[in-house]
């Protein structure tokens, strides 16, 4: 029991030591932080009387009440309301409302102090974000109403946009249909990216894939010469279409490294027009 006793004293001893901070710089570490994630009011930020903050998750926004007056919070159209929670519901009026109907529906956190020189914080949730709110009420001075933008939405909604137009534009305009040469075989290995055909307008190449082409693998296009010599091709990609600014008899698409996965496209001498 003894050698246990001294074992353990030893294990203890050759731990290194922990640096606890005091409870005074922990207290001003969280003070500097909660300053720093804090947002306030900007003049620029106003649409008529409504403050709009751009909204970013983990942040502070501040906002400024006064007895006798209603702060109006809003959310984003169409968000479901979860919970409101507060850290002081005594001195503190704090309830919510609805306005619009459908896709326009939007939820209202409506906020009043029952005295000056308050503060509290308050936290919304909903079903597609959380709210993180600082309330302080002065004697005169209160903001009519709160708004959000939300510039994630908007990217990912812009993008949607752009792509939905691109998969409606045609792939070229001005071919003259009876133009078109499909006669293209298509051979060597099979994965998943294999185009599914590829013609020609006697100016530019089309190489045609799946429409989950950008879901996975984008394979390279090698053009072909002489004695299989590599050759550089300008090409772009449009939605599932490759589009290669030029007329090849043989090229590769080519993926991998050690084992490459190689699809070849071979243009035939005959030409056979139209669909």
């Amino acid at each position: 029991m003894k050698s246990l006793s001294l074992f353990a004293i030893a294990i203890v001893a050759a731990q290194p030591a922990i640096a606890i901070p005091s409870t005074g710089s922990a207290v001003a570490e969280v003070a500097a932080a909660m300053r720093s994630a804090t947002v306030v009011p900007a003049r620029q930020g106003y649409v008529n009387a409504m403050q709009v903050y751009a909204f970013a998750d983990g942040a502070i926004y501040q906002a400024f009440t006064a007895p006798g007056a209603i702060t109006d919070i809003a959310l984003q159209p169409g968000e479901g309301l979860i919970a409101v929670a507060s850290g002081d519901t005594v001195r503190w009026i704090i309830g919510d409302t609805t306005s619009g109907q459908g896709e326009s529906r939007r939820v209202h956190i409506l906020v009043k102090p029952t005295s000056a020189g308050l503060a509290t914080s308050l936290v919304i949730t909903t079903d597609r974000r959380a709210y993180h709110l600082r309330l302080t009420s002065t004697a005169v001075s209160t903001m009519a109403g709160i708004r959000w933008s939300y510039p994630q939405d908007e990217m990912l909604a812009l993008k949607k946009a752009v792509d939905a137009a691109e998969a409606a534009a045609p792939v070229a305009s001005g071919v003259a249909i009876d133009k078109l040469d499909f006669n293209y075989a298509i051979s060597g290995d099979k994965p998943a990216w294999r185009p599914l055909r590829a013609f020609d307008d006697g100016r530019q190449t089309y190489i045609e894939f799946a429409r989950t082409l950008g879901a996975g693998e984008v394979p390279p296009l090698f053009a072909l010469g002489a004695d299989d010599a590599v050759e550089l091709v300008n090409y772009r990609q449009r939605g599932r279409f490759y589009i290669v600014d030029r007329i090849f008899d043989r090229a590769e698409l080519r993926f991998g490294l050690k084992r490459q996965t190689i699809v070849r496209i071979t243009r035939h001498a005959s030409r056979a027009r139209g669909l």
